[in-house]
């Protein structure tokens, strides 16, 4: 791209931050002011203790403030687990204070960037988060250790160094199937395999990571959860074995990396892409059903794209969003790739024939459907507020060869513009909400402010602040709306 010379635009964070030069240095300004004016003392020496710890540098340490007194480490550690692995936790319950320490530095960079514009919350409460000044954790927590072996216990308790885990269901009022442990399980990291069996009347599985951090973290978040509203418990340990012998794919067993199992019993052989479409479904199952665990909180699900597909590739199953109220006139299959590509890998889209203020668009997985679908629900597109929905469909369809369908659908798979296709890219760390604000970056040397400030005027809207970056070769523009600044970015984006 950069031979092109062409610009990139995207959104950034907090429409007023361009107009206050404090943000460009300071990686977490958004809280190291959030509390605002104080009245006494001890708040105001408390406010300089944030100022300081506001100013430091980026680490894989997050110090979390202003926790309910009662939460729980499965609550803390879901804030950071959509951004990657969590190593290790510290809390100090006496100060509603916590430590949070990730697998990278630039995991901890995603979480600060995207929690700076969408506050987090704890049982309804907003916490605040910053980079800590410590650059690791170190606890001696037993179970934080990351794998020295410990005694088995007479339970069958293998050790934290074991990627396998046993997990025991209690109170099994609905059925719990493998693609519902597939599915809520593939959280924490990859799944490798599944055994599921019926021992003493109780349903029971073991599942393999390919690593044992992932089935240390899940343990941490998911031991005594429930899946369904005051029901099917999770009971979760560490195996002794350390590796399944899974001999078919089935309903009963899965080895997720080798799908040329046979499905023995006589069954015909098990489709994985199909298997991925039932743990699909099977989300449908945990929503309907009031309270069921969901490891991704909303804030969670919004930011998992920026973590969960940079660190571990695409999650499999691919997310049709139904995006409906569209200014039939003016929308086109591009527009619509522009816009939703700033939250994921558009693949497909198709307006629909019959009724054009309405299309489906496929994205490269269901993180990044959700992710789109949080952010541009409601937003204004052509001067329509638009709506964004989960389909039913698991695909978006292209035309039958030799069929005309007047340019509705149009196939992006192999689009040279995808935005995260690579892994671990830095456009991870710049997901936000849309806002009055852009970023734009490869611009050409030769290029003005004044160049630019006309280019932008001429897509309808009006210039309030401009701001190059030391190398020119990028800058912050800033829209008097947010409607505004979404319609440039489909006009100029590329």
């Amino acid at each position: 791209m950069d031979g092109i010379g062409d610009v990139t635009v995207g959104v950034k964070r907090g429409s007023d931050e361009l107009l206050s030069s404090g943000v460009y240095n300071n990686p977490s300004s958004g809280f190291s002011s959030i509390s605002g004016a104080t009245s006494n003392g001890s708040d105001s020496k408390k406010q300089k203790v944030e100022d300081r710890v506001g100013d430091s540098l980026p680490s894989r340490v997050l110090h979390i403030r202003k926790l309910p007194s009662d939460v729980s480490e499965a609550e803390i550690i879901s804030l950071g687990l959509p951004f990657g692995k969590v190593t290790n936790i510290l809390t100090l319950k006496g100060k509603n204070q916590a430590f949070l320490e990730l697998s990278t530095e630039e995991a901890a960079m995603t979480m600060v960037n995207y929690y700076s514009a969408v506050t987090p919350h704890v049982r309804n409460m907003p916490v605040y988060i910053q980079y800590s000044n410590h650059k690791e954790l170190k606890t001696d927590n037993s179970n934080q250790s990351g794998g020295t072996p410990t005694s088995n216990s007479s339970d069958g308790g293998g050790s934290p160094s074991s990627p396998v885990l046993r997990i025991i269901i209690d109170n099994m009022f609905y059925p719990v199937t493998l693609d519902v442990l597939q599915q809520i399980f593939s959280k924490f990291g990859t799944v490798m395999k599944i055994i599921t069996f019926t021992k003493n009347n109780q349903f029971q599985a073991l599942l393999q990571f390919n690593d044992p951090a992932s089935a240390q973290q899940a343990k941490v978040a998911l031991d005594g959860q429930n899946i369904y509203n005051a029901c099917c418990t999770l009971r979760i340990d560490y195996s002794k074995l350390v590796n399944l012998n899974v001999k078919y794919n089935n309903d009963k067993s899965r080895d997720y990396t080798r799908p040329e199992l046979p499905a023995g019993d006589g069954q015909p052989p098990l489709d994985l892409s199909v298997a991925a479409a039932l743990g699909k479904d099977s989300s449908s199952l945990l929503g309907k059903i009031p309270g069921a665990l969901n490891p991704l909180t909303a804030a969670a699900a919004a930011a998992a794209a920026a973590g969960r597909v940079a660190l571990s590739g695409h999650s499999g199953t691919t997310g049709v969003l139904l995006v409906s109220n569209l200014n039939e006139e003016m929308v086109t299959p591009q527009s619509l790739f522009t816009l939703f590509g700033v939250y994921g890998d558009v693949q497909r889209v198709k307006i629909l024939f019959n009724k054009k203020d309405s299309a489906l668009i496929q994205m490269a997985d269901m993180n990044q459907a959700q992710l789109a679908m949080s952010h541009l629900n409601g937003q204004k597109m052509f001067s329509k507020i638009v709506r964004v929905a989960m389909s039913k469909h698991q695909t978006v369809q292209l035309p039958r060869d030799g069929l005309d369908d007047q340019g509705l659908t149009k196939d992006f798979t192999n689009s040279p513009l995808h935005r995260f296709k690579k892994p671990g890219s830095k456009n991870f760390q710049n997901i936000f909400p849309p806002s009055a604000t852009l970023h734009l970056s490869n611009i050409p040397q030769d290029i003005t402010e004044e160049d630019l400030r006309v280019l932008f005027s001429n897509s309808g809207g009006t210039v309030k602040a401009f701001k190059f970056f030391l190398d020119h070769k990028m800058a912050l523009i800033q829209m008097t709306t947010i409607e505004e600044a979404i319609q440039c970015l489909i006009d100029l984006h590329n």
